[in-house]
């Protein structure tokens, strides 16, 4: 009887250890699809979106266009400007791809002209707009890069109303799940006001921009806030000496930070925490 005993208790021992490893040793199906690497933290970093050059002593991280060829040995992100068309490219999208007003106007961003706005207002819409952008992604993992920066995540800000920020959230989670199929990360571009949703989304780091500037409709700049959000999982690119100089004094070490001129012009000004 006792060594029936023991035997129940050893059988019983030895299938919870089974369930244990199970639990522990096997990936979830998000882990198990995507091998993705997120930046160094704190890595210095060269934004080259305006053109490839090669990128100083010491720097770790890079993003430049998706037209472009990564540099070798970094950690490369790939520039994609998902919500919005590229200046002189509308011509490249079907006509129903793009916002339009009541009187069947193109909706142009005013701080770029020549871009404008596309239109993820349905499911419809978003996939067909996904065909192009996804195939940009998927060159980005073809060539190299190791993350993709989709930018103008906030274009419903200036889509006049026409645009709701869930269907912006709904065309990212799109890109979300196609850069991580090809193993790359994504990064959530500027939108403070959707970074409680970056987690739930899956996006993995965060790219802003000006982030130690206090707006004029502001008291106080909104690295803390971002900050919040990604920790050490962000980029921040100044384009003024006062902004630098407030991002560097509360975060340098903490996170990346750059100042570029807003051109972000080949070989152009650059600067960071210990340069400036």
């Amino acid at each position: 009887m006792k060594d029936n005993a023991i035997s129940v208790l050893h059988r019983c021992l030895v299938l919870a250890v089974v369930l244990a490893a199970a639990f522990v040793a096997w990936p979830t199906p998000s882990e198990a699809a995507s091998a993705k690497t997120l930046p160094p933290a704190a890595g210095s970093f060269d934004y080259q979106i305006g053109g490839p050059y090669t990128p100083a002593a010491g720097v770790k991280i890079v993003s430049r266009d998706h037209t472009a060829t990564p540099a070798a040995g970094l950690y490369n992100i790939c520039y994609v400007n998902a919500f919005q068309t590229q200046p002189g490219a509308s011509s490249e999208w079907a006509a129903d791809l793009l916002l339009r007003d009541a009187n069947g106007k193109l909706v142009e961003d005013k701080e770029w002209p020549g871009e404008y706005m596309l239109d993820v207002r349905t499911d419809a819409k978003r996939a067909a707009i996904l065909q192009k952008v996804g195939g940009w992604i998927d060159e980005c993992a073809t060539k190299g890069f190791d993350a993709v920066e989709p930018d103008n995540y906030d274009h419903y800000t200036r889509s006049k109303g026409l645009i709701d920020p869930s269907d912006s959230k709904k065309y990212m989670k799109l890109l979300v799940d196609r850069a991580h199929a090809k193993n790359l990360a994504i990064a959530q571009k500027n939108t403070l006001e959707l970074a409680g949703d970056a987690a739930s989304l899956g996006i993995d780091f965060a790219v802003v921009e000006e982030c130690g500037v206090i707006w004029p409709d502001a008291t106080a700049p909104e690295c803390p806030e971002y900050y919040a959000a990604f920790g050490n999982r962000m980029i921040d690119i100044e384009y003024t000496d006062a902004g630098l100089k407030r991002a560097c004094t509360a975060y340098a070490g903490v996170f990346s930070i750059v100042q570029r001129d807003v051109s972000v012009t080949p070989n152009g000004p650059r600067k960071t925490c210990s340069t400036r």
